[in-house]
């Protein structure tokens, strides 16, 4: 096909209405199909009347489309009250004729079913509402009150498809929202097939977790995202987070951070993590795993560097409390507006719930370096599988972004080689700390693991948890060769120290000694040139003697 043939058909596309809803845009790939009905389908909770008012109200003050929300259960005045609370003032927008609230009251035991039934009251009704405010955008919510109380299925679903195409014939981009049916999506089970988009919304408890989730069942004309995608209902109306449709594009940069500790930067080859790369620290309780992330914390603020902190295990006071025992001071950091701490249970939320909300408070602080600690908590509301996934579209939207990463991970025991959730291989960089066990006491090593892109060093070492932070030592290697730490180096260092000394006193004794018997040499020299210069001037005088003679 030519380029030209290509640009024709792109040209004669599907024409999309934008929802104005974060994310939605995005999964739809541009919004809503212009001047045809989509169908939102969903049980009581999921959120079909908020994302249909938020289509109007976006609709009416982003792109100048006014619309018409034709309500079938609740009242304007609740609508309007509703509403309010998550933004959207309903009352300014009717009065400047951007939004016409038509609320139509059906009561099922008012109704009677004789002779056949027809929509021609509600087609007048809702075109002259359309005409009064030139509405571009119609909401009915929802369907199913329409037709309460009438048995005859073969004259409502007559009726539904006169009443999408009417809505098609009108040139209205329409939402018609319809309640879950026991084997269908709704419960005539016939919208679903008349209508140009189908979206399925649900509230789902797992685990006692409440998630609300959204999917497109179908979207005639158009590519859209095929998978599940939870969304919020946040102060500002609902927002939709498409995190499972990130790839591997992001581009790999060759600057490098501190880590805040400069020997442990030096043995990342001398000049610590790269700039928006992955790091996973791993190690069982007590290893010194937060100290560590916190002395990368500190070096983020002190070069004025945003740093985002999600904490899963203690709070923000908890972990400033903790951290300035070892000389950080995180108090400071928070209030120069430089870090910020999140702390949350794991069971407040289903994982993918918290993807949504850390992926809402980084788009809002915009920092430069994200700590989670511990990610291992995480096991606590889903399975080592579901962890993995969620953290993979996390770690692909942090580096899509050049965010650095830093997540700590608890591990069971120092016999397990992999982290507790097997994301090791998703890291640029994986530090391991462990805890040796030698006599009555308890001593740990740092080793790096793996650092792609770099010469890193492939000693373990001793390090130190102290009131001025972690201290890495030098490697000690005993007499078998065998790496030698606490006590052990301690013994050991002072005997070579006592040995070194010995050698030394001897070395300085037999030097003495030498220096003695040079001095006893030096005086038998001495004696010897004065006889003989006394013999020499002796025989000088004889021969004098003898010549006078």
């Amino acid at each position: 096909m030519t380029n030209a043939n290509t640009a024709d058909i792109n040209s004669a596309g599907l024409e999309k209405s934008p929802t104005g809803i974060n994310g939605l845009d995005e999964i739809t790939d541009g919004g809503l199909p212009k001047g045809r009905p989509t169908l939102i389908a969903g049980g009581a909770g999921s959120g079909k009347t908020l994302i249909s008012m938020q289509f109007l109200a976006q609709g009416a003050l982003k792109y100048d489309e006014p619309g018409v929300f034709v309500a079938f259960e609740e009242s304007a005045e609740d609508l309007t009250k509703n509403f309010a609370s998550l933004g959207i003032d309903l009352a300014d927008l009717t009065a400047r004729k951007k939004i016409l609230i038509d609320y139509i009251y059906i009561d099922s035991s008012e109704i009677e079913e004789t002779g056949e039934y027809d929509l021609e009251g509600l087609f007048i009704r809702l075109g002259s509402a359309i005409d009064s405010i030139g509405a571009k955008r119609v909401v009915l919510d929802t369907i199913e009150v329409l037709f309460a109380g009438f048995k005859n299925y073969a004259i409502l679903r007559s009726e539904l498809r006169r009443l999408f195409r009417w809505l098609k014939s009108k040139g209205v981009t329409a939402i018609v929202t319809g309640e879950r049916g026991d084997n269908t999506l709704t419960r005539f089970g016939l919208e679903e097939y008349v209508a140009d988009c189908v979206i399925l919304v649900d509230n789902r408890m797992e685990q006692q977790i409440a998630t609300r989730r959204l999917r497109i069942v179908k979207y005639r004309g158009s590519k859209h995202g095929t998978n599940e995608y939870p969304f919020l209902i946040e102060e500002d109306g609902i927002s939709v987070l498409p995190i499972t449709s990130l790839g591997l594009e992001h581009t790999a940069s060759t600057e490098r951070m501190s880590s805040g500790i400069e020997r442990l930067d030096n043995m990342l080859g001398g000049k610590g993590y790269f700039c928006g790369s992955s790091i996973l620290i791993s190690g069982t309780a007590g290893a010194g795993k937060t100290s560590l992330a916190a002395h990368f914390v500190d070096a983020a603020c002190r070069r004025h560097e945003r740093c985002l902190y999600f904490a899963f295990e203690e709070s923000p006071s908890q972990i400033g409390r903790n951290m300035g025992s070892i000389g950080i001071d995180f108090n400071s950091c928070i209030n120069a507006g430089l870090l910020q701490i999140h702390a949350s249970r794991p069971m407040a939320n289903g994982l993918e719930m918290h993807l949504l909300e850390m992926r809402k408070i980084i788009d809002k602080f915009q920092p430069k370096v994200v700590i989670i600690d511990p990610i291992s908590n995480l096991t606590n509301v889903g399975t080592e599988t579901d962890v993995k996934f969620m953290l993979t579209r996390l770690i692909d939207y942090l580096k899509s972004r050049g965010i650095t990463a830093l997540s700590t991970s608890l591990m069971d025991s120092e016999e397990d080689g992999q982290s507790g959730q097997g994301i090791s291989s998703l890291m640029d960089t994986w530090i391991r700390l462990r805890m040796f066990e030698e006599g009555d006491e308890r001593n740990r090593g740092l080793s790096v693991v793996k650092s792609r892109g770099m010469a890193h060093s492939n000693q373990i070492r001793e390090y130190l948890i102290t009131d001025e932070g972690i201290k890495l030592t030098d490697v000690y290697l005993g007499q078998t060769g065998g790496l030698l730490m606490g006590s052990s180096r301690t013994v050991v260092e002072a005997r070579e120290k006592a040995e070194a000394l010995a050698q030394k006193q001897e070395t300085e004794l037999k030097k003495r000694d030498l220096e003695k018997r040079l001095r006893s040499l030096d005086e038998q020299i001495a004696a010897l040139r004065s006889e003989f210069e006394t013999e020499e001037m002796e025989l000088k005088r004889n021969k004098m003697a003898k010549s006078l003679k």
